[in-house]
């Protein structure tokens, strides 16, 4: 616990000290266990340019989820992403207005405490004037720290990295990774902070963007289903 408490101290330093330069990643993501096998999925975002200032993005998604078991689960998902222009709070006319339809498989194994989620999704993407083919493969590594699964009252340290890749090119897009703490408080709650770094490779043009993360998860378990859960954010 008293790591999780010093890394983020240091995060939210490392934020105020970079204010021009931090952006912050805000997520509400809502799941609803409806059986063994089946789940519905929601996933709202808010993103800024600057530590909560100069909010440029936000996406609202959701999903269909089919579990074979706890190793292997299907997701059928669509969702809106819109984005303004930079030097404002939501300053018009939009930069981007996109709607996108995914075919996702998600497969996870576990090394003693150690959790490894293998995520790969193919996305088609609508924008006003084109359309884009895209697929992204994604590791997601959590370890808990004071129980052996991750569970209420259970804290734990997570990171991921996930490539973007195109049938155009550039074909290699993005790279995404993600490093935090989070904390389960009960069977419905988890809350997870953290530090993301999104690089984009666009018309040889790289650009590279730091973010504070905060992801605050809600499940709801109509069935009672008893498989551990993996933390990590629908997007």
């Amino acid at each position: 616990m008293r790591a999780c408490v010093i890394v983020l101290l240091l995060m939210s330093q490392i934020a105020f000290s970079q204010k021009s330069d931090f952006g912050s990643w805000n997520v509400i993501n809502t799941k609803l266990v409806l059986s063994e096998r089946w789940s519905v999925l929601n996933e709202l975002q808010l993103r800024s340019q600057s530590f909560y200032d100069n909010h440029y993005y936000y996406e609202i998604k959701g999903g269909v989820s089919y579990s074979v078991n706890k190793n292997f689960l299907f997701l059928l998902g669509t969702g809106k992403y819109v984005t303004y222009p930079d030097g404002g709070n939501f300053v018009k006319p939009l930069s981007s207005d996109e709607f996108r339809f995914w075919q996702q498989l998600t497969m996870n194994h576990f090394l003693e405490r150690l959790k490894f989620e293998h995520r790969y999704r193919a996305e088609q993407r609508w924008f006003k004037d084109s359309y884009r083919n895209r697929f992204r493969y994604r590791l997601n590594v959590a370890l808990p720290i004071n129980n052996k699964k991750i569970g209420p009252k259970t804290f734990y340290v997570a990171s991921f990295d996930e490539i973007f890749l195109t049938n155009k090119a550039p074909y290699f897009e993005r790279n995404r990774f993600f490093a935090g703490v989070g904390y389960q408080a009960n069977k419905w709650l988890t809350i997870q902070p953290g530090y993301v770094n999104q690089y984009d490779y666009k018309n040889d043009v790289a650009q590279g963007k730091h973010f504070f993360q905060l992801t605050i998860g809600i499940e709801i378990d109509a069935h009672k289903d008893p498989k551990e859960k993996m933390p990590g954010n629908v997007d």
